[in-house]
């Protein structure tokens, strides 16, 4: 009973986590092109429509408590190690100010527990995996091409830049597209809180969107401030309909996905989107930004983070197997040091070249 409630915290705790990473993935366009001027209001209208979204995600939790590894081998402690693994990754991007996908830490630490015990399906693993993929390449594309359009038209139009009459209709209907965003995150992401628990028949399904929606709706408003800032203003500045584009490219998309129960990168599709947009003002210089480069490390390390995580975990906890922990560390510290070292060579060579010095 006490590892249940145990299980229980933690989820809830995951899911404000979630909430706080979902804010800049609904909310980012809108508050970065100054349709919600107020951060605290964005967070506020997030919450809500999240928690709205959360109500119809049913599909998404049981793909999460059950279409990756069997029923069979989650218990309690199963479930609360997948949890802290994802949890912990989710906390040190959200310290970090850098949106991550809740989709993938969970994924992954689902996967770590699956690989301990050898039991993972595989078919199912490389469909979400694929759609991790394709999704954001997906709303890349097509906010690259309406991106397009809506330049043509603000030229033609100076009007639909947002100024004058047209300001008030084009900036409700990005507030109304980026609700729409939000009840998207809910309707996606809620599932990676509550579907582990779900998955060991702690909780039933019902009680948990309810419970997951609300947490993630409180960590919106509580925790997603930095998140929001990131998103909306430090990769690219967006126009009002620049902005309406992103949030119905991004929410369409994910709303697709969670019909057919498919977790999928909320935060990688609306990010994309925004590159999309960025990439037609200011061409392909956008992708040197430096906060950019961070995102992508963070997005490819993130599920491996969780991953190795729940594994060791398991053995460390669960299998009391010491020398193949012993080994699984010896290799992230032999990776660290390399790459550490591979830093260090490189500096070395660039100073020696800039003073002119050399064989």
């Amino acid at each position: 009973m006490t590892l249940s409630i145990v299980a229980i915290v933690i989820a809830c705790f995951f899911a404000m986590n979630i909430g706080a990473s979902g804010t800049a993935a609904a909310m980012g366009p809108a508050y970065g092109s100054g349709a919600i001027p107020k951060k605290r209001v964005a967070m506020l209208l997030v919450g809500a429509f999240a928690f709205l979204g959360a109500l119809s995600g049913g599909e998404v939790v049981r793909t999460i408590g059950s279409g990756i590894i069997p029923t069979s081998i989650v218990d309690v402690e199963v479930v609360i190690i997948i949890l802290s693994a994802a949890c912990l990754s989710l906390f040190i991007a959200n310290l970090l100010g850098i949106p991550l996908s809740t989709s993938e830490v969970v994924v992954g630490a689902i996967v770590g527990a699956g690989i301990a015990y050898q039991e993972l399906f595989f078919n199912s693993l490389f469909v979400i995996v694929s759609f991790w993929v394709i999704v954001p390449i997906v709303a890349f594309l097509l906010a690259f091409v309406f991106g397009h359009l809506v330049k043509r038209l603000e030229k033609k139009h100076p009007m639909l830049n947002g100024k004058g009459k047209w300001r008030k209709p084009l900036t409700i209907l990005l507030i109304v597209s980026a609700c729409m965003e939000a009840f998207a995150a809910g309707m996606n992401n809620v599932a990676n809180a509550v579907g582990p628990l779900v998955g060991a028949g702690l909780i039933d399904i019902h009680i948990g969107i309810i419970m997951g929606g609300f947490f993630v709706a409180l960590g919106a408003i509580l925790l997603g401030g930095r998140v929001l800032e990131t998103n909306g203003k430090r990769i690219t500045k967006l126009s009002l309909l620049q902005g309406s584009t992103v949030s119905i490219t991004g929410g369409s998309l994910v709303i697709t996905a969670s019909v057919f129960g498919l977790p999928v990168p909320l935060t990688q599709v609306t990010t994309s989107a925004i590159i999309g947009i960025g990439t037609v003002d200011g061409g392909f210089r956008l992708w040197q930004k430096s906060i950019l480069k961070q995102i992508v490390k963070v997005w490819i390390v993130s599920p491996l983070f969780s991953l190795v995580l729940s594994y060791g975990f398991i053995l460390l906890f669960k299998e009391g197997d010491y020398y193949s922990l012993a080994v699984l560390l010896s290799a992230l510290i032999a990776t660290a040091g390399a790459y550490s070292l591979y830093r260090t060579v490189r500096q070395n060579r660039r100073t020696t070249y800039d003073d002119g010095a050399g064989i």
